[in-house]
């Protein structure tokens, strides 16, 4: 009996572990991996990260070498006090620094290689590297960093920053200390731009030595460089541009509406890319981020939210057409403002009255396109369905949604429908008086100024666009096909000529007459937008934005552009001024209206961006903020249409 119990026991151990074997061999299927091998060390070869050109050729980004001190902190033996102090004054760090350091690399992992300190100087490797020997567990690294030929374009460029736990979770390709794209085109096109690490395997002995190559390198593998890019930025107009917007806030995005290629994309105020390099990008970018007022890391010309202003005059003209609810011969009266009985529902500048369409956009008429879209609205019985129909008209110019460019970041801007206004008033309980101010740009519509831009493409195409992008040429590689196909609007082609020829008018007899360009058929708007801004609690008028959009020349347009520049009074002020200027050197390569230039250069804004903290008053139309509270009449104040807070440009200003 008791062999048998042994004999049974034997039998029952052995089909135990054949079990067991059968488990690990054959069910559970696990691969080796020479990166979960203690005994196999890991060194990677970072590769070159492409370059960046812009659309003619010229250098924008390279790279410079960097040398990382990494540290595997079971291999690092004690050091003493002499030692570590030594190390530390190598290193130019306190030896507080040290330890701090070296516990986040323990926390990591203890037989992993991470950064210690990472991005020595030519200089400072030249002196460490004759010494490492002495310091067990410590070697340097070389890989490279972003070298910006040029001190523009921070905002297109974008620059690279160490991953962070949640990017090493969610990608494996990165390690601690590794960079990547953090904004621009270093985000957007990371993946093309990275290239793939290289890497070679070693072989350790009992007491963690490196003994030579793994298996005589069999498995290393060379690191592939990055693609170069050519982006459609021209860096002369970006320059340009800079330039033009020094001493002021806001943003100029300039568009090739023959096939949607960002031409310029400038945002004041902006900052040397070569700032977030090396070992004072953190501190660099640690002041930039926390300047709350003028905040220079904000992408205005992609992220901004401004009222569009009389620049939208021109959609609520075209979808007036497309409805048939006028045409461009029928006239109306204007009586320095449109009237709803007895009541001015808006302002207007003095001009001769009555107007057409062409005058109209000419002259920048409120009451006219108040009229006209009212008529919109109240063409269908359900004002409603009448906001419906026409923000769906407006949106097909890539207005109220994102544009679906290749940059990360943007905002949808806003175009507001039958439901938001029975969200904000009820169903059925209000019609076209109460938003007047859409008609002209104010009131809930808002837009990005490089939704702007894309709307004078549109237009200037008679009605058809291609999605703004930034990416020209891909080294091996194509375009993506998106980029390729023209967007169509939902008015027809035919109601875009008197449109046209009103903007044309802008520069021959309306609001614009005195920036026209010499041998440039220009088509444009100005535009002046309502600033407010809630000073301890109370909301503020501040001196009003101005803006300007166009594109040029008027048939077969190479150029369509938006500025939009925070407290410039009104739109031919600054915004337009500009935007001629940024034609001009575009499409002449030379500037000849040097006295609009000379004005731009020598004026600043910044007196105007200081008040808000001084206390000072504002100037709304030539007059003070003060001054302005006092015309106010109670009956005149009673929605969101008052009289006082709705501009128009007056080609005398």
């Amino acid at each position: 009996m008791r062999k048998l119990l042994l004999l049974l026991t034997v039998v029952a151990v052995g089909l135990l572990f054949i079990a067991r074997l059968f488990y690990l061999q054959v069910y559970k299927k696990e691969t080796y991996s020479l990166f979960d091998d203690n005994a196999i060390g890991k060194a990677y070869d970072y590769p070159k990260r492409g370059y960046v050109y812009d659309r003619n050729g010229k250098l924008l980004v390279a790279n410079q070498p960097s040398y990382d001190v990494m540290v595997i902190p079971r291999e690092v033996e004690p050091l003493d006090d002499t030692q570590l102090a030594e190390f530390c004054s190598l290193l130019k760090i306190t030896t507080e620094e040290y330890h701090k350091k070296f516990e986040r690399a323990n926390n990591y992992s203890t037989r992993l290689p991470s950064p210690f300190v990472p991005q020595l100087s030519k200089k400072d490797y030249a002196v460490l590297q004759e010494k490492m020997r002495k310091f067990q567990g410590f070697y340097i690294q070389k890989r490279s960093l972003r070298d910006y030929q040029t001190s523009i374009g921070a905002n297109v460029l974008g620059d690279l920053g160490e991953v962070n736990q949640r990017i090493i979770q969610n990608q494996p390709y990165y390690k601690l200390g590794d960079l990547i794209g953090k904004q621009g085109v270093e985000l957007s096109y990371e993946d093309v731009l990275r290239g793939v690490k290289g890497i070679k395997f070693s072989q350790k002995d009992r007491f963690n030595k490196n003994i030579g190559p793994y298996k005589e390198g069999r498995y290393d593998t060379l690191p592939q460089p990055g693609k170069d890019i050519k982006i459609t930025i021209d860096s002369e107009l970006q320059q340009y541009g800079e330039l033009l917007m020094t001493n002021k806030r806001g943003g100029i995005v300039a568009i090739d509406p023959s096939n949607g290629e960002i031409l310029a994309l400038v945002s004041g105020p902006s900052y040397n890319p070569n700032l977030l390099v090396g070992r004072d990008r953190s501190k660099n970018f640690t002041k930039l981020y926390r300047d709350s007022i003028a905040k220079p890391l904000f992408d205005r010309g992609l992220q901004a939210q401004y009222p569009p202003g009389s620049p939208f005059k021109v959609i609520n003209a075209l979808i007036a057409l497309q409805e048939d609810v006028i045409s461009p011969e029928e006239k109306v009266t204007c009586r320095m403002g449109y009237y709803y009985g007895s009541r001015r529902l808006t302002g207007c500048h003095h001009h001769k009255s009555p107007v057409n369409m062409n005058n109209g956009i000419a002259l920048s008429c409120n009451a006219y396109f108040v009229t006209a879209y009212r008529k919109i609205i109240d063409k269908y019985q359900d004002a409603g369905k009448g906001m419906n129909i026409w923000a769906d008209h407006a949106k097909s110019f890539g207005l109220g949604n994102y544009l679906g460019y290749d940059l990360p970041v943007g905002q949808k801007g806003r175009i507001p429908n039958g439901n938001y206004y029975d969200r904000a008033y009820g169903e059925n309980r209000w019609g076209s008086t109460y938003i007047v101010s859409n008609a002209i740009g104010q009131g809930e519509v808002e837009a990005t100024p490089i939704q702007l831009a894309n709307m004078a493409a549109a237009i200037g195409n008679r009605g058809y666009y291609y999605t703004p992008h930034i990416i020209k040429e891909i080294e091996g590689d194509t375009v993506p096909s998106k980029y390729l196909k023209p967007k169509h609007t939902t008015i027809d082609k035919r109601h875009f000529e008197p449109v046209i020829q009103g903007m044309f008018d802008v520069y021959n007899k309306g609001t614009a007459q005195t920036l026209r360009i010499p041998g440039i058929d220009i088509c444009g708007k100005t535009g002046t937008a309502e600033n407010y801004i809630k000073i301890d609690s109370v909301k503020t008028q501040l001196t009003d934005h101005s803006i300007f959009v166009a594109f040029a020349p008027k048939d077969n347009p190479k150029i369509a552009i938006a500025v939009f520049v925070e407290n410039g009074y009104w739109g031919s002020r600054f915004a337009g001024r500009m935007a001629s200027l940024m034609i001009e050197k575009y499409i002449k390569r030379e500037i000849t209206r040097t006295d609009m230039e000379n004005w731009i250069l020598t004026h600043s804004l910044e007196n105007e961006y200081a008040k808000p903290y001084s206390g000072e008053p504002f100037k709304i139309n030539g007059e003070t903020t003060l001054q302005v509270v006092e015309k106010i009449k109670p009956e005149e104040n009673n929605d969101l249409n008052s009289s006082i807070r709705i501009n128009s440009d007056s080609p005398n200003q």
